[in-house]
């Protein structure tokens, strides 16, 4: 019996999951990681209307901050790289795949 096509390099990566899906999945689990932030950042921009490019930066260099010390997080990239992993694996043996979840904050 052969295997099932793609189960000999199950850990090997196309470019577009390199370069966008698992980056996704990464952008996801940070603001929700975030989610403080991207609240306050939220309410600071409903507040100040069209001043919010000189009022929120505070909480803009906060939100980054927090954002992009996910993104250049080696650990982190392994942790979603594993989680893709597991969603293509799943997908490959059922044929179903898993709905993502929109998240309803406005970045």
């Amino acid at each position: 019996m052969e295997p099932p096509p793609g189960a000999a390099d199950n850990s090997k990566l196309r470019h577009v999951e390199k370069d966008v899906l698992i980056p996704q999945i990464m952008r996801d689990r940070a603001k929700e990681l975030c989610s403080d932030k991207v609240q306050a950042f939220t309410k600071c921009c409903q507040e100040t209307g069209l001043l919010m490019v000189v009022k929120c930066r505070q909480e803009n260099t906060a939100l980054k901050d927090c954002l992009v010390g996910y993104y250049s997080d080696p650990s982190f990239y392994e942790e979603c790289k594993t989680e893709y992993l597991k969603q293509r694996e799943e997908y490959r043996a059922t044929g179903i795949k898993k709905k993502r979840q929109k998240l309803t904050s406005n970045i």
